[in-house]
């Protein structure tokens, strides 16, 4: 059975990127970078918005700012590109131009819960936070990992994760730190009815 990781990358403070800010703000080191290159193959998760942003780099187009992709980047974008990509949309159009991707539409909870019980291997979310959040509400998330970068970005934050979320106890299972700042911890994540000292 595969199982499902929903997968982040943030600030501290629980933000998925800031405005100024460089790919990994900047911060990827040399232990993070060949940590990420020794990770398994992933069958990637993504919503429309995601797909349109990603894709978009994929051709080519640089976020504004940035006159042109790092090296770790470019490496990124075309493993990415190599990956199966499955977008859950209802408003994109097949056929999709980003190669290797297949468009799913309809409940995207029990398209996932269908495509666990297939095969082998790891199904992982790429950004789509509003998709993460139901498949995490929706039960059919096995781990939730967070890397979290050593910058706090209050002032120039966007794409606040968490807001929305149900309250979720979370039981680690691994944890590492990287080039001496960078954090990760990966959770069992449980989704819970109300908190510990609610009484209704």
């Amino acid at each position: 059975m595969r199982e499902v990781l929903v997968d982040f990358i943030t600030t501290l403070d629980g933000y998925a990127s800031g405005e100024g800010w460089p790919g990994f703000w900047g911060l990827e080191g040399p232990e993070y970078l060949a940590w990420l290159s020794s990770q398994p193959e992933v069958s990637y998760l993504m919503g429309a918005n995601t797909y349109r942003l990603m894709s978009g780099f994929a051709a080519g187009e640089v976020p504004p700012g940035q006159e042109e992709f790092s090296e770790e980047e470019a490496g990124s974008l075309d493993q990415l590109t190599k990956a199966p990509k499955y977008v859950f949309s209802n408003t994109l159009e097949e056929p999709l131009a980003w190669a290797n991707s297949t468009l799913v539409r309809g409940d995207a909870v029990e398209a996932v819960r269908a495509m666990k019980a297939e095969g082998e291997g790891i199904l992982g979310t790429l950004g789509s936070l509003t998709l993460a959040r139901s498949l995490l509400v929706g039960g059919v998330v096995d781990r939730f990992r967070v890397v979290m970068f050593p910058v706090i970005t209050g002032a120039t934050g966007e794409e606040r994760i968490y807001d929305g979320y149900p309250d979720v106890a979370l039981e680690m299972t691994d944890h590492a730190t990287f080039d001496g700042g960078i954090q990760l911890v990966e959770y069992r994540p449980r989704v819970l009815d109300r908190p510990p000292l609610a009484t209704s």
